[in-house]
């Protein structure tokens, strides 16, 4: 699709005796992607690689002042910052899976959440 998956972290669960793959797999947040059309030239010249992933998020944070440590308060993101942050989970959805992100309707935003998770739940 494009991509390279450099690297990624899997995190596992247990219940009753049996083990899960849980958590954000393959995402941004548990993943680096290189785009592939411009891995090898960049790689050659010794460049920074194009990636999606979420270390432009850690980048803008550091470049705010912010680091984690104690005492230290998030800076509020802009509507630029959390937009792209936005793009490239869309663009990413979009690689793997061949199908165009359809978004949702912003309004009533926590119902959704609400019965979405309760669907879940009911499942389990």
């Amino acid at each position: 699709m494009g991509l390279i998956l450099v690297d990624t972290k899997y995190e596992f669960g247990k219940k009753d005796g049996k083990i899960y793959l849980i958590d954000e797999i393959h995402t941004p947040d548990s993943s680096r992607y290189f785009y592939k059309d411009t891995y090898q030239e960049r790689f050659d010249k010794g460049e920074n690689q194009r990636q999606l992933s979420k270390e432009f998020v850690r980048e803008w944070l550091m470049e705010n002042g912010f680091q984690g440590k104690p005492g230290q308060q998030i800076p509020e993101m802009t509507d630029e910052i959390v937009n792209s942050v936005s793009d490239r989970y869309i663009e990413l959805f979009e690689k793997i899976t061949g199908e165009k992100f359809q978004k949702e309707k912003s309004e009533n935003i926590e119902n959704r959440i609400f019965e979405n998770v309760s669907k879940y739940l009911g499942k389990l």
